[in-house]
Order: C-alpha cells, then sequence, then structure tokens
C-alpha cells in the first residue's frame, strides 16, 4: 500500500473572514497537490478563526453549509482530501468541529470537539459527545480530534483500539503550552501506535499566542516534520507498511490488561 503524503497548514488565516480564509485553504491546497499530498489539514476553528468573540454565532454553520460546499469544490478542485476546522451550529447548539472532505467532495466525517479548554471556549460552545469518529482514505483508517482532546490519552488510547491509523488534530495551542507539540504528542502517537497529524496556529489573536510547531509524529515517536513559529506548509509520509511493522515491534495494545484498568473510568 502506498504511503499517503500529507500537507500540514500552520496558519490562522483572517479571523472572521471566512472568504478569506478560503483563499488561504484553496492556495495551500494547490501547492500541497503540486507536492503530492493526497491529504490537507488544516487547523482548529480555520473557517472563522479562533478568538473570534461574539462573531462565533454569526459565523456558526451546518455541517452540510456554505463553508462546506466550498472546501468540497477546492478538494475537487485540487484532487486530495482536505481536513477543516469550523464552528458548526445544530439548532440552537454550536460545537468546536472539523470536518473531512475527499477528493471527490464527500463529506466523510465530521466530529465535535468533547473537551472543551478554558472559559472561552466554554462560553460558546457545547461539548461533543462522540470520542470515536472515524473515516476511511486511501486504505486508512482516519481519526478525528481536536485540540485539548489529544491531551487525554484515553482519547487517544479509544482511536488505537478503533483501529486508527492516522489521527488528524487542528489545535489552537497556546503559550506557555508548547511542550504539548514539542513532547505530548509524539509520546500519544509511539504510546497507542499510530501516526499523529497535529496542525496548529500561529501569531497573536485576541488574548491568545499560538506557537505554532505543527508536526507529523510517526508510531516510532520521532516527528517526522515539523513546522516552526510562522506560517508554513509542512509535509510528511504516513507509511502503511513502517506503521504494520512498527505495531508487530510494539504490543502495547496486545499486552493491555483491561480487567486491571477498570477505576479509571
Amino acid at each position: 500500500m502506498p504511503s499517503l503524503r500529507t500537507a500540514l497548514l500552520q496558519s490562522s488565516g483572517r479571523p472572521g473572514a471566512v472568504a478569506e480564509n478560503l483563499k488561504v485553504l484553496d492556495e495551500a491546497a494547490a501547492r500541497a497537490a503540486a507536492a503530492g499530498a493526497g491529504l490537507l489539514v488544516s487547523p482548529e476553528l480555520f473557517l472563522t478563526g479562533y478568538a473570534i468573540g461574539d462573531a462565533v454565532p454569526v459565523l456558526a454553520e451546518p455541517a452540510d453549509g456554505p463553508g462546506a460546499e466550498a472546501v468540497a469544490e477546492i478538494a475537487v478542485r485540487h484532487g486530495l482530501a482536505v481536513l477543516y476546522g469550523y464552528p458548526e451550529r445544530d439548532g440552537q447548539r454550536i460545537f468546536n468541529a472539523s470536518q473531512l472532505i475527499g477528493p471527490e467532495g464527500t463529506r466523510l466525517a465530521n466530529y465535535r470537539k468533547t473537551h472543551l479548554f478554558g472559559c472561552f471556549e466554554q462560553e460558546w460552545f457545547t461539548p461533543g459527545e462522540q470520542t470515536v469518529v472515524q473515516a476511511d482514505l486511501d486504505g486508512l483508517r482516519i481519526g478525528l480530534l481536536i485540540c485539548y482532546d489529544v491531551e487525554f490519552p484515553e482519547n487517544v488510547r479509544a482511536h488505537a483500539l478503533a483501529g486508527t491509523d492516522l489521527l488528524l488534530v487542528p489545535t489552537a495551542q497556546m503559550h506557555p503550552f508548547q511542550f504539548v507539540a514539542e513532547s505530548v504528542v509524539p509520546v500519544r502517537a509511539f504510546e497507542s501506535q499510530m501516526y499523529v497529524a497535529y496542525v496548529n496556529r500561529t501569531g497573536p489573536e485576541g488574548e491568545f499566542e499560538f506557537v505554532g510547531l505543527s508536526c507529523l509524529a510517526g508510531p516510532d515517536g520521532t516527528v517526522r516534520t515539523r513546522a516552526g513559529r510562522g506560517e508554513e506548509l509542512v509535509l510528511g509520509e504516513v507509511d502503511p507498511e513502517f506503521l504494520a511493522a512498527s505495531r508487530a515491534a510494539n504490543p502495547y495494545l496486545h499486552d493491555r490488561r483491561p480487567g486491571l484498568y477498570d477505576s479509571l473510568a
């Protein structure tokens, strides 16, 4: 099975300007496709911006709304899958969501952030209730989490037990928590034997200072590609053969003793 070249778009776009952010995504998709990528991953709430305050309910839209249609056009135009973050409206509730659109423009998976971080998110968003959301792409099982979710090992382990090969984590990681990008994410990839694409915003936005450092971590705990602190598009390979060999050599999932862990729940 061939590798899936994965592009990580580290950018904050223009907070509050959906049309401008779609242009940034379109340009990144063109560059990613030209470099042979089959998947482009953008940061948390990339469609609208993160620190947009009162604009959250104004810019929130359904999972099949105009943003999804625009991203589907980008995916089809450039022939690759696209993962984007956005505020999802469902009736009176708003979720911090991410959606995976396939290269044919099909909506493959939609995930609602289950662990909300800080007062800002807890004020505007309803937490999701489904831990494991997956889709199949180019022979790989793709899983979705968002930012703070990946800091809970239970979430990543649940994906491992459900067969996730590549975990996509759009994020808005801020100072002074850069150790998550530097250390926690590679450990998560190793302990649950999967690839993890962690894709961050960058620079100042409202009261936040996003730290960049997006990465693709492999199941051996090494970082395959790493962005710096600024706007950047980086690419890395998700290799199914290496993943299978790593799982055979590191039998964490096989050696678990779930009967001993009942108290954790």
